[in-house]
């Protein structure tokens, strides 16, 4: 057997031809999980802004609603709800439930993910 290098694992780990939905859900909700214990400390590094002031909390507030910050929303927005509504699929596959069908399951979850954050984005942009 051939050993490859650690850039080749790394690269082949990455690539997504011939994988199925397992894999694609395994990698989205690391993801998606990685992305909302960042966001939780972002948050908190912000919500410290109310430490320095009134002046501070504006000028924080005056950033949190450029349209940067607002596409990010969304963002956030999809990986909460992948990561829920994922979060329940693997949850009823490890109770025994659904495992034939877990493709059509993760599929939904997806579909679900998609129109909640379209709407929310709808939302968001209407309201900012």
């Amino acid at each position: 057997m051939i050993e490859r290098s650690l850039p080749r694992k790394i690269a082949a780990w990455g690539d997504a031809r011939g994988r199925r939905e397992g894999w694609i859900a395994f990698i989205l909700m690391r993801l998606t999980g990685i992305g909302l214990v960042s966001y939780l400390c972002i948050h908190l590094v912000a919500l410290s802004t109310l430490l320095r002031g009134p002046d501070a909390w504006a000028d924080f507030l005056h950033f949190a609603h450029s349209p940067a910050v607002l596409a990010l929303d969304g963002v956030l927005i999809f990986g909460m709800v992948f990561h829920g509504l994922n979060g329940l699929r693997v949850g009823l596959l490890g109770l025994g439930y659904g495992s034939r069908h877990q493709a059509k399951l993760f599929w939904g979850a997806l579909g679900a993910t998609i129109i909640v954050t379209g709407f929310a984005m709808r939302l968001i942009l209407s309201i900012g």
